[in-house]
């Protein structure tokens, strides 16, 4: 298991990228949510769009008990993809949206 530390610094880096991605909608941003108590970190979209209001998360990382849970994903490729290209031993990242039994079929951590 890597620095704890370490995982917080890339987590955050990586979703401030996330979060400078323009939409093609201007009036749409896309903010990058740290709880660093609690080791929470959000990528949400706020704004409007055709006259419709414009909410949602797009990422949800927590760090828990030293491994990097992924509670939502709504990229194309997989933030899973990206922490691993960065360094992110696969035994350190949780599956979170996956049901803990459908876990243990990934290449991923079950918990």
């Amino acid at each position: 298991m890597a620095d704890v530390n370490h995982y917080r610094q890339l987590v955050q880096e990586l979703l401030q990228e996330y979060s400078n991605i323009r939409a093609n909608n201007e009036a749409v941003d896309a903010e990058a949510i740290f709880d660093l108590q609690r080791d929470r970190y959000q990528v949400v979209h706020v704004g409007w769009s055709n006259k419709r209001r414009v909410y949602g998360c797009v990422l949800h990382l927590d760090i828990i008990d030293g491994k990097i849970w992924i509670q939502h994903d709504g990229t194309e490729g997989g933030i899973a993809n990206e922490l691993v290209d960065r360094g992110v031993p696969k035994q350190d990242i949780v599956l979170g949206f996956h049901s803990p039994f459908k876990r243990q079929f990934t290449e991923f951590a079950v918990g």
